[in-house]
C-alpha cells in the first residue's frame, strides 16, 4: 500500500488505511474523477437546454471517507497559512474567491485524486519543492 503521509498532505495513516479499506488499489475507477464522484466532492450538475449550472455536492460514496478527506483538507487548509509552495499558494487564492467550505471540498476533492494516481502507480507521496 502506498503512503501519502506527510503533514502537509492531508492524509495520514488513518485517512490512507480508511481509503485502502474502501477503494484497495482503487482499479474499479476508470479515472481519478470516477473516484471523486463516487466520494461525492464533486458538485452537482444541472442542465436544461443550453444553460448549465452546479449544485453543492452530491454526497454519495463512503460518508466516512469523505468526511476524513475534508477534515484532512481544513488541516492543509490549516498549515498554508505562512508557507508559499504551489498548492499553498492555490489553496490561499480558492479560499479567497470561494471561502473556506468549498475550499476544503475542493482540496479534499484534489487529494482523492492524487490518492488514486498514487494508487495506480504503486508509489509513495514525493512533494515537489517550489
Amino acid at each position: 500500500m502506498p503512503t501519502i503521509n506527510d503533514a502537509t498532505t492531508g492524509v495520514g495513516v488513518l485517512n490512507a488505511t480508511a481509503l485502502y479499506a474502501a477503494i484497495g488499489n482503487g482499479s474499479q475507477f476508470a479515472t481519478p474523477r470516477a473516484l471523486s464522484v463516487w466520494l461525492g466532492v464533486t458538485p452537482k450538475q444541472y442542465a436544461s437546454g443550453e444553460k448549465s449550472f452546479y449544485g453543492g455536492i452530491t454526497k454519495r460514496g463512503n460518508q466516512y471517507l469523505r468526511k476524513q478527506l475534508i477534515h484532512g483538507a481544513r488541516s492543509v487548509m490549516y498549515r498554508t497559512k505562512n508557507r508559499d509552495d504551489k498548492l499553498s499558494v492555490w489553496v490561499k487564492q480558492l479560499v479567497e474567491r470561494r471561502g473556506k467550505n468549498k475550499a476544503a471540498v475542493a482540496l479534499a476533492n484534489r487529494l482523492a485524486r492524487l490518492a488514486w494516481i498514487l494508487l495506480q502507480r504503486n508509489e509513495n507521496y514525493q512533494p515537489v519543492a517550489s
